[in-house]
Parts: structure tokens; sequence; C-alpha cells
């Protein structure tokens, strides 16, 4: 168990938290949710004990481990991963380490042996014998292939240093388990199999994320924040979202009523106060007139974009013919043959594994790459806007928000810009703020602007979801949803892919393409999709053999 007492956190003359006081069980999945800014992941950061608060105190039940997940990826360039993962027990590597080199030393003495003994017996209540091949289940199951366990963390993409630092943190059953966006950078597979493990998980775990499908399959319980306090709901987001919504209906109902006998009471005691015969009875409806108290309705403090994509041009029947397009980078193929047609109703989600491919036929696509060999063709009544995965260079520039945005409108007019900046929450002198300044969730609001600034029909979006709060992608989702245009995208979130696209494509680790017309809960369930998979796991298994 793990609680915080009276905690209190001010920054400068603002109080992020006032007075917290929450407990959290064993045996329970806690989402903690609230706006952006509202202090999810510094709360966590007080739990862990990374950061003091300013008054209050939190406890940890007597001999449990807490175990958290790290956000610096390059804390651990020096060691292999296998290392890196059994470090999330820190007592149990350290006396790994002290073991060996106690036995590596030449002059073994009597004391040597005495402590070696003891270190043995740890070891063993530890069960320390099967801290590698615990720690290979874990990277296995994240999608981690078992020759990049003795790699070194510095030779490692930044994606999956994150699956590395996950599996630390999960490593060796944590009594207390604290995870910040542990689904960020993971592909749909890997959440797929951290929703198993955490549902399965005995312990106490405490989460952050943006992903409304995740929290709903592992969180028991919600703990929302909001102006610096922490409120507790039994069940996962959704019956939040409802329980929350009904508790302010039922209190605007009660003080509806209220209202009623406030007015009835005042309206008896205006008419018989100057009566001597009801004088008593006026005096008695006083006194219950001011034990009425209204209950005070603070609107929440969550913020939702308003995201609105309307083209100019209504979109034809010919949207896009794709004929044998391949790519190789580095030395890979990601692309191999690729062919496709679109048609003027599709939202096509593209999954898989293989990012890299996936940023590439966007690039493609968007006419920022040339393919290696095949071809691809936009009907003539097209129009693209693309919003791409890394927006580095975008915003390498010391133009202000306003400015960088009017290059893409047709209407060369500020008040005509700020309004759709306005909508994107960037009020008032927002709009003057410089690009390169601009934080992770900013940066995706203005490139949003501009896809709505340039009215075109068709959408290619590569993980629009990275970096945006709950309510930004809830207004993304539903904007694409009503979105009377083509739309490929490829997003990480299981509930934003379920609820947009009405066609899957899959990138496989070869290069190939599966699409199907369906839904994507329905392709997950799909035979088809499993046996494939299957079929290119066995090939993978021949050719490493071979």
């Amino acid at each position: 168990m793990i609680s915080a007492n009276n905690v209190t956190l001010r920054i400068g003359k603002k109080a992020l938290f006032e007075d917290v006081n929450i407990k959290f069980t064993e045996g329970n999945c806690y989402g903690l949710i609230g706006a952006n800014g509202a202090g999810k992941s510094t709360f966590l950061k007080i739990l862990s004990g990374q950061l003091d608060s300013t008054s209050g105190d939190v406890v940890i039940t007597p001999g449990q481990r807490l175990s958290f997940l790290q956000q610096d990826h390059f804390k651990y360039d020096e060691y292999s991963v296998l290392d890196t993962v059994i470090m999330g027990n820190k007592r149990l590597y350290d006396i790994m380490k002290e073991k060996d080199a106690i036995y590596a030393k030449e002059d073994f003495s009597d004391e040597d042996g005495i402590r070696a003994s003891e270190l043995e017996g740890e070891f063993a209540e530890m069960d320390g014998w099967n801290a590698e091949s615990d720690a290979a289940m874990l990277l296995n199951g994240l999608g981690i292939p078992t020759e990049d366990h003795y790699t070194t963390m510095r030779d490692l993409p930044g994606a999956t240093k994150v699956k590395v630092l996950l599996a630390q943190a999960l490593f060796g059953n944590p009594d207390i388990l604290l995870l910040d966006e542990p689904t960020n950078h993971l592909d749909l597979d890997a959440i797929a199999w951290l929703e198993e493990f955490l549902i399965n998980f005995n312990n106490t775990v405490i989460v952050v994320s943006h992903d409304r499908y995740f929290l709903n399959k592992v969180c028991t319980h919600i703990a929302d924040i909001d102006y610096g306090k922490i409120q507790l709901y039994a069940g996962n987001y959704d019956f939040w979202y409802e329980s929350s919504q009904l508790l302010v209906k039922q209190m605007k109902e009660a003080n509806k009523k209220k209202e009623e006998k406030i007015k009835e009471l005042q309206e008896f005691i205006s008419r018989f106060s100057a009566n001597a015969s009801k004088s008593k009875q006026a005096t008695s409806r006083k006194r219950a007139l001011e034990k009425i108290e209204l209950d005070e309705i603070k609107p929440s403090s969550r913020k939702y974009p308003y995201i609105d994509f309307r083209p100019q041009r209504e979109i034809g029947n010919e949207v896009l013919t794709v004929e044998g397009l391949s790519k190789t980078i580095d030395g890979v193929k990601v692309l191999d043959n690729v062919s496709f047609i679109l048609g003027h109703d599709d939202k096509v989600a593209f999954v898989g594994s293989n990012e890299l491919a996936k940023t590439t036929l966007f690039k493609i696509l968007a006419g920022e790459m040339e393919p290696d060999e095949g071809t691809y063709k936009w009907g003539v009544t097209t129009s693209q806007s693309y919003f791409p995965k890394d927006n580095t260079e975008i915003f390498d520039t010391d133009l202000v928000i306003t400015d960088w945005l009017t290059q893409y409108s047709e209407i060369k007019d500020a008040t005509y810009v700020r309004g759709f900046l306005g909508r994107m929450l960037f009020a008032g002198e927002d709009g003057m703020k410089k690009m390169r300044v601009l934080s992770g969730g900013e940066k995706v609001r203005v490139l949003l602007s501009r896809m709505m600034i340039q009215a075109s029909n068709v959408l290619i979006l590569d993980e629009p979801t990275d970096h945006l709060d709950m309510e930004s992608i809830t207004a993304l989702n539903n904007g694409l949803i009503k979105f009377p245009g083509v739309v490929l995208f490829a997003s990480r979130d299981h509930q934003f892919t379920q609820t947009t696209a009405n066609r899957i494509m899959e990138l496989l680790p070869n290069g190939g393409l599966i699409d199907k017309i369906t839904t994507y809960d329905e392709y997950l369930e799909s035979d088809e999709m499993a046996r494939k998979r299957q079929v290119y796991s066995m090939s993978e298994e021949d050719e490493n053999d071979n």
C-alpha cells in the first residue's frame, strides 16, 4: 500500500496540489487522469520520491518495493539490455555484482567465502537464479528478440530503449508499480501484451496514460486530478466519465430543488413577516432558509479544442492508386511491392510493428520521398494535407505561430488565422509565441491548425496522438469521424483507431501488406491475420535456423 497524507506542492505562489489525501491499495490498478498541466507526472514523482512535496508525506507499507518507469533514455547506455532490466530490482543486481567480484578474486579469503555464502543465501531467497530468464521473458513479450538481449543500450534505437526501460520497471514483481505514459512508443502488439500483464498483476499499479482504451482495459479505479485535489472513482475510464457527468447532473438537480425551496420560503417570509398571527411561522421559515446551502459546482478545468476539418472541394471517385511501391532504407527493404487502391469513403489505419515502413509510405505519398520502384497517382479532385511524425525541421524557425500559419491560408488576414488558433486553445497573445519554444502538445495543435486551414479532402496523419492530452485526442478523434473526406493514419491509440478506421492495412516486417475492409477490433480477431502472422513468424524462424 502507498498513501499520500496532506500532500501540498507549491510552485512559486501557485499550489499545484493542496492537502491531498489518497490511499492506493494492493490488487488495484489506478489510472491517474487530469487536464494538461494538472500535475499527473509531478504527483507520480512525489510518490516515487523523485520530488519532495512542500508539506505532507508519502507512506509506503514497510518492506514493500516500489518501481517506476525511468524517463531518462540515456541513463543506462553503458550497460547491456539484460543488466538494465535486472537493475529494476537494485538489491538483486547489487548482490549479483558483488558475488561476481568476490568469485573473480585471485586471493579468495575465508572472509570472502563467508560473505559469498551470505550473498548466495539472499540471492536464492530473491529467486536470483531465474533473474535472467525472467528478464528475457519480459523483453520477448515486448517484442525485443533474444539476439538483442546482450546488446549495449546505446546501440538500440529510441523506441526499443523505451521497451527495455518498461521491462526494467516490471521486473521482479514490484509491490508498487508507477508508470508514466507506458504506451508511448510501443507498437500495438506490445501494448496488448502490457495490457494482459497489468490485468494479471496482483500488486498496486498507478498509471498515467492518454490512451482511453488502455485505461479501460487495465484500471480498477480512476484518480482524477482537478483544482489541486484528487477524487477517487471505482471503475475504469468510461465508468469515471459517466459517473462524473452523473454527479454533476445530480448536484445541479439538487441545487434546482434547493433553489425552488429557497424561493418558496422567501415568498412566505415576504408575504407574512408583517402579519402578527404568522410571525412565528415566518421566523421559522427564516431559520430554515439560513440552513439551505447550494452545492458549489465547479466546471472542469479540462479544455477541449474544436477540431473540424472542412474540405474546400468534394472528393471524386478516383482517389489514389498505388502500384508496386518498394523502398530500401539503410540496407533494409521496408516497402516491398506494395499496391492498393483507395475509394472516396476510405479511412485507413496503417498498423503493425514496422513503424519505419508506415512513415516511409506516408512520406512518399506526401511527395517528400521518392520510391525505389513503383508508382502512385492521386486523383485530380484530391488535395492532401500531411501531418509528419518528425516535425523537428518545421519548428526550427523564428517565426511566431500566427505568421507561420498565415503562409498556408488563402485568406492572408491575421484575425482569420487567429480564429483557427483560438479553436486549438491558442488564445490572445498565445498566437505570438515563437514556433521553436512550443511544447510537444502545442506543436501538434499547431500542425492540426494547418491541416484545418488548408481545407484538403485527403488527410495523412503519422502518429498524431503523440504528445496530446486526453481532451485533444477526443476532439481529434471526433473530428476525423465526421470528416467527409479520405484519411490515412497511423496511431498507437486503440480506441482512436477502432472508432476512426473502416479499413485496415498492416505493413509487415518483411515489407509486405495485408489489406482488409474491416474495423480494427474485427481485424485483430480475424483468423486470416493470425494465420498470416504465424506464416511470417515461421518463415523468420526458418531463416534464422539457416
